[in-house]
């Protein structure tokens, strides 16, 4: 019924659609391509594997984390439920500005986050990590999972 019979000659009004197609799939992969570069990320100073020892004479106030998921702040026991009110009532904290929390490697990183979560919750606008400046990894232990 769409067919016509007669000569060749006549001119062919249906749409070619085979280069529409074409430059619909050149796009569809330049987008593609280009997707995955257009995250924002999240700037973060991380540790540096040498890092020096600093030196602080009045001492800052750290928060550490055991293993057996214990807690302290400036080396006395807190419970995790009252943290965001001790952090809170703090006075270095207050003064600073900072907490400085070190955490046992051997953690959970959920256990971390959620010490750091509870301290900006109560009001510390910075929570620095330390590190251990003698720990030196080497990349190659990391890799093979050791």
């Amino acid at each position: 019924m769409g067919m016509k019979a007669g000569s060749h000659d006549e001119m062919n009004s249906e749409i070619n659609v085979t280069p529409m197609v074409d430059v619909m799939l050149v796009l569809l992969i330049i987008f593609m391509v280009t997707a995955p570069m257009m995250n924002t990320g999240v700037d973060v100073d991380l540790p540096q594997v040498t890092a020096q020892k600093l030196e602080d004479p009045e001492g800052k106030l750290v928060l550490s984390i055991k293993a057996d998921r214990k807690i302290y702040l400036g080396g006395t026991p807190v419970k995790w439920t009252e943290l965001g009110a001790k952090l809170a009532a703090n006075e270095k904290v207050k003064k600073e500005g900072a907490i400085h929390v070190e955490a046992d490697s051997t953690l959970p990183y959920a256990v971390v986050v959620t010490a750091m979560a509870v301290a900006k919750q109560a009001g510390v606008p910075k929570v620095l990590l330390l590190t251990d400046p003698t720990t030196n990894l080497k990349l190659d232990d990391l890799e093979a999972g050791r």
